[in-house]
């Protein structure tokens, strides 16, 4: 018997609805079966860097787009404001098809469009303030107008103290909030994060993540994530679309693919940061087969707001088995608490059985890990 052996019962356990797609009204991104090209250049063969991408991005929202690394991430970023043309399909920002824009046109629509960079891209001969001025000089704004912009968005980004301050006077932090409030300056309504915490520490990292969701609350800006890192997505998006080799591989709102991952990619991402790890300690003793006067150990997950609270209790007093809670975690995950419990049950297959359906009738998918002295 295989140790990883699903024992989840024969009918189907009932997933959360599909989301409808959104109107056009509530749409600010959406792709239109489009495909990139990369010509063939001297000695380098053509790339095929995105394939048939079809999906929207609600307005208003936080959606993670995570990828490995060559997925095609930059490329989508490059779509969208409007640095790279689609080589089939259509990328419609904000009601306007950005795709067939140029001159001008393009450069209106891409002060609409704001960039958070992972190293931030500050220029090192200009003060923090300066720096926030620079797309506003570029648009024509006044002197005046500048002023009070920029000081709005230092206050805005929790650093008003810094304004005079040159980037090498700054940590990583700070400067990625000065490279936050420059894309936030011309005010748009898209703000594009490009890797924009893979350069920081885990402390620091969580603090720019609470600014961005502070950011999409007061000022409504649809935000787009553009992560390798599924504990970033964890953290602040709602929405998650899953890219590997230039195609979706999967997409939903983030408590369900954490919870329910269908393709490896996503799988893969997840083994580290889901909270259905089970304790090395644990792990070194399962065998995968019965064991006399031992325990079979059942991994269970759970969501919702009072997810997994009693579900050890009712189990044990319902079905009067003997029910050891091995292991536990729960965490927020796109605004819903999800995780996993690992049970150990006493008694013969029966037992099991009757355990795991039970857990199934009552929306808790479980799974047989292997057994234990």
């Amino acid at each position: 018997m295989n140790v990883h052996q699903s024992l989840t019962a024969a009918q189907p356990v009932e997933t959360p609805p599909v989301a409808s797609a959104p109107t056009e009204r509530d749409t600010m991104v959406r792709f239109e079966s489009v495909s990139k090209i990369y010509p063939a250049y001297r000695d380098k063969p053509s790339v095929q860097a995105l394939t048939g991408i079809d999906f929207a991005i609600p307005r208003g929202s936080i959606t993670g787009v995570i990828g490995r690394s060559g997925a095609g991430k930059s490329s989508l970023v490059r779509l969208i404001n409007g640095l790279e043309k689609p080589s089939a399909g259509r990328v419609v920002v904000d009601g306007r098809d950005i795709s067939a824009l140029a001159g001008r046109e393009l450069r209106l629509a891409q002060r609409s469009i704001g960039m958070i960079f992972q190293h931030f891209n500050l220029l090192s001969s200009r003060t923090a303030a300066d720096n926030i001025a620079l797309p506003l000089e570029i648009a024509g704004w006044s002197r005046a107008e500048i002023a009070v912009r920029v000081a709005e968005l230092l206050e805005l980004v929790g650093i008003a103290d810094k304004y005079d301050r040159y980037p090498s006077e700054l940590s990583g932090g700070q400067k990625q909030r000065i490279g936050i409030a420059r894309a936030l300056a011309t005010r748009p309504t898209v703000l594009l994060s490009d890797e924009a915490t893979s350069a920081l520490d885990p402390q620091t990292t969580r603090a720019i993540l609470d600014l961005l969701a502070n950011i999409n609350r007061e000022l409504g800006v649809t935000i787009v994530l553009i992560t390798h890192e599924m504990s970033v997505v964890r953290q602040l998006a709602k929405e998650v679309v899953v890219i590997d080799g230039g195609e979706i591989v999967e997409r939903g709102h983030v408590a369900d693919i954490f919870t329910h991952p269908r393709h490896p990619v996503t799988q893969a991402f997840l083994s580290e940061v889901v909270g259905d790890s089970v304790p090395v300690s644990l792990a070194s003793r399962l065998v995968a087969q019965p064991i006399a006067a031992g325990r079979a150990v059942i991994r269970l997950q759970v969501r919702g707001s009072n997810a997994g609270d009693t579900v050890v209790a009712r189990l044990a007093r319902e079905l009067s088995i003997d029910v050891a809670l091995l292991s536990a975690r729960i965490d927020e995950i796109g605004g819903q608490h999800v995780g996993s419990l690992t049970i150990g049950i006493p008694g013969g297959e029966a037992a099991v059985k009757q355990a795991v359906t039970y857990l199934s009738q009552h929306n808790f998918p479980a799974e047989r890990l292997g057994y234990v002295a």
